[in-house]
């Protein structure tokens, strides 16, 4: 008899166990989770540039690779690696004793001819006196006047050495053709160079410079019209958020087939020596501004299986997930086509915790929200 009490009373204790454990299950279920603690932003209105973004390369208006046009020995550089240098300055020294020899041995047979030539031209002369009073005969003044013209004839070819002679003494000078930034210098002092072969130090122009880039073969015609309409402002973004102004200076008579693209050049003062040769950046072209379009700080957009979406705060502090569709984002905001509406309100941080219908509680930032009022521009 205990024994069967024992087991009664067991089981009356695990069913009590087992209710109490079911009505903590419901009350916990009935509780559901906490609010998402959110941060949120008013839909506005903002000015949204219509813009082409592409990755472009820096390169110099002008590019000079400087090699000798006469070969010997380099004797002096006058310059720095590296240094900016203007159009005329001096480079570089080559020995230039024997191309002063040289020169100086052309004069010395120029002016030998030229007393030969002075000599035959009186014999002439005297000859063509005799022939008319009739000593000699016109073939002996003939004789004399084809040795006059030879002469005449060595004269102008010592002209010629004599000229080509400074010409080439003149080339042991090397100065700089462009005004820009020297690179490495590749042969130094006291090596032997070759001519029109060795390469001795590249020249860049950099101020201005040019940033080139290309365009998918279908904004061709709205390029077209907007640099028909005048210049055409190009922006190139470097790392680190610094931006420089140009403007459009090429567009290619010609549509790459291969990649279906079209290459354009913008033309930067680049005063402050921020773009450099070789560079990547981001460059921006404006095509046209919109005005007053509806707009939200670009960190609300989500991306989902079907597109992109917002998060949307009901006005019972619930959530709902709307498609939208986006236009141009500019300086933090994005243009929204359609699905919001002015003073709708959406999220914009804590995303990862929100889900549709989930309850919301809006946290207050350290930082002012970037609302209806800063979209407008209004502070």
């Amino acid at each position: 008899m205990s024994l069967v009490l024992r087991s009664m009373t067991t089981l009356l204790v695990l069913v009590a166990v087992t209710a109490g454990s079911g009505c903590t299950k419901k009350a916990e279920k009935k509780q559901g989770r906490p609010p998402a603690p959110v941060l949120v932003a008013v839909v506005g209105t903002a000015d949204i540039p219509q813009r082409l973004v592409a990755v472009g390369t820096v390169e110099a208006t002008e590019s000079v690779v400087v090699r000798p046009q006469i070969s010997g020995e380099l004797s002096a550089v006058f310059f720095t690696e590296g240094q900016e240098v203007s159009r005329g300055q001096k480079l570089f020294q080559m020995d230039p004793r024997s191309y002063q020899a040289a020169l100086k041995k052309a004069e010395a047979s120029l002016a030998r001819n030229r007393v030969i030539m002075e000599n035959a031209l009186k014999d002439y002369h005297r000859y063509a006196q005799l022939v008319k009073e009739g000593i000699v005969t016109q073939e002996q003044a003939e004789a004399y006047r084809t040795k006059a013209d030879s002469a005449a004839a060595d004269v102008e070819a010592d002209k010629a050495a004599v000229e080509n002679a400074r010409v080439q003494l003149s080339y042991t000078t090397m100065t700089a053709p462009i005004a820009g930034r020297l690179g490495n210098l590749a042969v130094s002092r006291g090596n032997v160079v070759e001519a029109n072969k060795t390469t001795l130090v590249t020249l860049n122009a950099i101020a201005p410079i040019y940033v080139t880039f290309s365009l998918p073969e279908r904004e061709l015609a709205a390029v077209r019209g907007r640099m028909a309409e005048g210049r055409m402002a190009v922006e190139a973004e470097l790392p680190g958020g610094i931006v420089e102004r140009g403007q459009v200076s090429f567009l290619d008579n010609l549509v790459d087939t291969t990649t279906g693209t079209i290459k354009l050049k913008g033309r930067f003062d680049n005063r402050n020596r921020r773009l450099w040769p070789g560079q990547f950046v981001q460059v921006s072209l404006t095509l046209a501004e919109r005005k007053g379009v509806v707009a939200v700080p670009s960190q609300a957009l989500q991306t989902g299986q079907k597109g992109t979406f917002v998060y949307v705060v009901r006005s019972d502090l619930t959530a709902e997930m709307r498609p939208v569709v986006t236009g141009a984002a500019y300086n933090g905001l994005t243009a929204i086509e359609k699905g919001l509406a002015v003073a709708e309100q959406v999220v914009i941080d804590g995303q990862l915790r929100v889900s549709p219908g989930a309850r919301l509680e809006i946290k207050k930032s350290g930082q002012p929200q970037q609302g209806a009022s800063q979209i407008n521009g209004r502070p």
